[in-house]
């Protein structure tokens, strides 16, 4: 056997366990998920549960919502997360010091208790509430328990993550690149619009993946501090799985959620393949 053979090889028994892996844990689920979601209740196959999803009107406003609840979030999120790393980039000063010890601390706390210390911070009775009773306010706005404290818990989980991105694209830019601008009478509009934007999109649009596929299919905030109508579509499909033990429905769902991310995803990759190519032909000039 010759010596590339034996190297093929053990590169495929290095690689076949995380194929195992993989296949066990993330492809044959998929594969279960899709045919179970295909099944009536005749024992065929059709797409009465997917038709259901879009002519169902508690379906349809809970797609609608989770979409609203998830776009908004990745703007918020991808523009305070944007704001912040150039602080960090840009300012020595002691907000930015601050920041920049502080700002990872979210990360290190278990979404559950992220919630809880939510709900005892904004709730009618919580820690604020009682604040503004003690200087005579007595009506408190409701900040959970809706679409806003959605919002708040999306920003809560996903900033810190973000602005890591973020902060490490932008720290990767080359101060003569900056310097240089500056002294060809750049100002700063067009520093940021000629310069840093460009120099940095491609890993906003890796943190708008992970945050989009991390907001539709978070459960644990929704769940806790989410209204009861209309759902995220992982508390929905939770609630139609043990609460009605309709598993196809359940499994429709599942599927709608993952062609979601993956569109998400394809939009990614494709965004990325071009850009490798347009690369690749102004390095072969």
């Amino acid at each position: 056997m010759s010596k590339e053979n034996k190297s093929g090889m053990l590169g495929l028994a290095l690689v076949f366990p995380s194929f195992l892996l993989l296949l066990g844990v993330v492809i044959i689920p998929i594969i279960l998920s899709i045919q179970e979601s295909l099944m009536n209740e005749q024992g065929g196959y059709d797409f009465s549960h997917y038709i259901a999803l879009f002519t169902d009107e508690v379906m349809r406003s809970n797609i609608m919502y989770t979409l609203q609840v998830t776009i908004v979030s990745t703007v918020l999120v991808l523009a305070i997360s944007y704001g912040v790393a150039l602080l960090l980039r840009f300012s020595n000063g002691a907000a930015a010091t601050w920041i920049r010890r502080l700002y990872l601390i979210p990360m290190f706390v278990p979404g559950v208790i992220a919630t809880y210390a939510i709900i005892s911070m904004y709730g009618n009775h919580g820690w604020l509430a009682r604040f503004f009773v003690l200087i005579g306010i007595e009506s408190f706005p409701m900040f959970i328990f809706d679409f806003k404290g959605l919002i708040l818990a999306n920003l809560w989980f996903n900033i810190p993550f973000s602005t890591m991105l973020l902060a490490s694209a932008l720290g990767a830019i080359p101060n003569s690149i900056i310097e240089s601008a500056k002294d060809a009478g750049a100002g700063k509009w067009q520093l940021f619009f000629r310069f840093v934007l460009p120099l940095s999109y491609k890993t906003m649009l890796v943190a708008a993946t992970f945050v989009f596929m991390g907001v539709i299919g978070s459960f644990t905030a929704p769940y806790l501090i989410g209204p009861n109508a209309p759902q995220v579509l992982g508390v929905a499909m939770q609630q139609v799985f043990s609460v009605y033990q309709e598993t196809a429905q359940a499994s429709a769902l599942a599927v709608f959620m993952f062609l979601l991310c993956s569109a998400m995803g394809y939009f990614y990759i494709r965004t990325m393949a071009k850009d490798a190519k347009e690369e690749a032909a102004r390095a072969g000039h």
